[in-house]
């Protein structure tokens, strides 16, 4: 009697995606390589939104909302493959949390 009502919680617990939402910092040679530009890619072929934006002292920054898993998935792009002409020494994710609903729309640039 209890069993189709835990299937059907369980069922709905799973197709409920976390959302969360990171701020991220890449750096190596990752300006004048289009990184900004393949950022915006990859992000976007994920379905996550977000933005991204050079800083003046060489870095690379932005912000990265949507599924968790596909936020982990963006999070290996930015550390570990990045534009085909950038090397990537490190990267540094902050503010990580779950959030309840997206907030940002879409995947740009900012200047």
């Amino acid at each position: 009697m209890f069993l189709p009502l835990l299937l059907f919680l369980l069922s709905v617990v799973m197709t409920q995606q976390t959302l969360t939402s990171v701020d991220f910092e890449v750096f190596g040679n990752v300006q004048g390589v289009c990184f900004r530009m393949y950022t915006e890619e990859e992000g976007r072929s994920l379905g996550l939104s977000g933005w991204v934006k050079n800083t003046r002292q060489g870095s690379v920054i932005g912000q990265v909302q949507g599924p968790a898993d596909r936020v982990s998935e963006m999070k290996y792009w930015l550390e570990h493959v990045g534009s085909p002409s950038s090397r990537i020494d490190r990267a540094v994710f902050s503010n990580q949390k779950d959030i309840s609903k997206l907030e940002l729309h879409g995947f740009s640039t900012r200047y």
